[in-house]
């Protein structure tokens, strides 16, 4: 009796994924900087597929304390808070991106004056045209969100599995088109990601987006697995719900870049 829990919070049991988490994270940012430094990609993909492992583990240690009935409405109020605050400083790490694209266009930096004789594009560039492939993609991310929401509003109102299946399948299948338009304009880009500043902030920015887009297909296709499963209830699908978050999220992100960089920029 003196061990039984009365109260509705989650004792979380010890786990090695944080600070597993945080190595990985640790070996693929190096390894990133050693590849710009052209000593190869092996350290960058290792510590990349030490990331997806974590992703997987941490993920499954969630679940079970999901269907073991740990996530009482108290503790998803808690993850749902704590997600609202990913979210915002993933806001943050991307006004840092937009900030410095209007910084360099707007006070270009010349070799005389940094204020007359800046030019932007530099001189040069030649920009991708927003309204063939980007506006494609934009689209195709758009309709991706919608699937999203299909999927939600079957779950939420009606519990409709089939739908809930459908749209999850359909947002999965848009997004991971997505990226694969982006690695076709990305291998007919006009200029490099080194030695000029647009360069660098394009694919910064977009790049960055972009592996948004791959981690929210990830976390999509995890749903897609748990409705197969029968994890989600109308009352209780808080993984779902975070997941429609954040791919709401890179679709409000790509509709800043796309006017901003693309069409503005451009």
């Amino acid at each position: 009796m003196a061990h039984e829990k009365n109260h509705d919070y989650h004792i979380l049991t010890p786990s090695i994924q944080p600070l597993l988490g945080a190595i990985s994270a640790f070996i693929m940012l190096f390894g990133a900087v050693l590849f710009f430094h052209d000593s190869g990609p092996w350290m960058l993909l290792i510590g990349f597929a030490m990331v997806l492992y974590v992703m997987f583990a941490w993920w499954s240690e969630t679940v079970a304390e999901n269907k073991a009935g740990d996530h009482t409405p108290v503790v998803r109020l808690g993850l749902k808070y704590g997600f609202i605050l990913f979210i915002m400083s993933e806001v943050m790490f991307f006004s840092a991106w937009f900030w410095t694209f209007f910084k360099h266009a707007i006070y270009p930096m010349g070799p005389e004056s940094p204020m007359i004789d800046g030019q932007w594009p530099p001189a040069g560039i030649e920009t991708f045209d927003a309204w063939h492939l980007p506006l494609i993609n934009t689209l195709i991310l758009l309709c991706s969100g919608a699937a999203a929401t299909w999927a939600h509003h079957a779950l939420v109102h009606e519990d409709n599995r089939e739908d809930i299946k459908w749209g999850l399948i359909l947002a999965i299948v848009l997004g991971a088109l997505f990226s694969v338009f982006q690695i076709y304009e990305y291998s007919h880009a006009a200029f490099g990601f080194a030695g000029n500043i647009y360069g660098a902030t394009f694919f910064m920015a977009t790049g960055f987006h972009g592996f948004h887009v791959l981690i929210g297909t990830i976390f999509l296709f995890v749903c897609l697995l748990r409705v197969y499963a029968g994890h989600f209830t109308p009352e209780n699908h808080a993984g779902f719900e975070m997941a429609a978050w954040y791919w709401h999220f890179v679709d409000v992100v790509w509709l800043f870049l796309f006017a901003a960089v693309y069409v503005w920029g451009g």
